[in-house]
């Protein structure tokens, strides 16, 4: 955003959760885009679809409210939506979607975007002209058809996550209630997050620290393979044994 000229303005999160009243509180007529992860990334929570629409609006009319449902496909919630059908009712909401989550095509750096045609028309005018490039755009149209990749992939994070959530309150870590395909586990403080960072890298055991969001506590930790997660769990169970030792 700075690049184009923009003054980004950020909006605190409530509980970790995006703040509606917040947001619009913080826009004016200057406001030109309203960009919301959903579910949010790094705590996995979401706004509801009622809430997307009070934020609809309570922003400006000119202002183009993005939704970008990156991890949509593992929300079964009855209360959220992608945003695509709040597209077929707004001509002023951009909803963008990703192929590096469920559909595990992360380096080929390829995603769409469903908007109106007014929307569309601007985006085509400040593209790159060679945005994707053409080995992306085929594995892309190609995973779109493989429905029981989608599943399988679906019903494994239905089930590891919320085993990972349990292991780690069971040994202590309070888990942030979140629709993705990661856990977000709170620690007691900063240092005791960190040095179980550290403890798991040295055990070929990559976890992201969140610190850059003002998260320094937890560790945002993404559902693997099921000896992955296995191992994952009991190796911070024996680094909280020993710090707290």
């Amino acid at each position: 955003m700075k690049a184009a000229g923009a003054t980004p303005v950020m909006a605190p999160e409530k509980n970790l959760r995006a703040d509606v009243e917040t947001i619009i509180k913080l826009t004016n007529s200057n406001t030109k885009l309203c960009y919301i992860a959903n579910p949010n990334n790094p705590t996995g929570t979401y706004l509801s679809t009622k809430e997307l629409v009070s934020l609809r609006h309570g922003l400006p009319e000119e202002t183009i409210l993005v939704i970008d449902s990156a991890y949509a496909e593992y929300v079964e919630e009855s209360d959220y939506s992608d945003g695509i059908n709040l597209v077929n009712q707004y001509n002023n909401i951009a909803c963008t979607r990703t192929f590096s989550k469920i559909y595990g095509l992360a380096a080929l750096r390829i995603g769409w975007m469903y908007a109106s045609h007014d929307i569309i028309k601007y985006m085509n005018r400040v593209r790159l002209p060679f945005n994707t490039n053409s080995i992306a755009q085929i594995a892309a149209i190609e995973a779109l058809k493989d429905d029981d990749f989608i599943k399988n992939a679906k019903t494994h994070n239905d089930i590891w996550k919320p085993w990972i959530e349990r292991k780690l309150q069971e040994i202590g870590l309070d888990t942030v209630d979140g629709v993705a395909n990661f856990v977000l586990a709170k620690f007691n403080n900063e240092v005791q997050a960190n040095l179980c960072y550290q403890f798991l890298e040295k055990k070929g055991i990559l976890v992201r620290s969140i610190k850059e969001y003002k998260l320094p506590e937890y560790l945002r930790i993404t559902v693997g393979l099921e000896e992955e997660n296995k191992i994952m769990c009991e190796e911070i169970k024996n680094y909280l044994n020993n710090y707290e030792k």
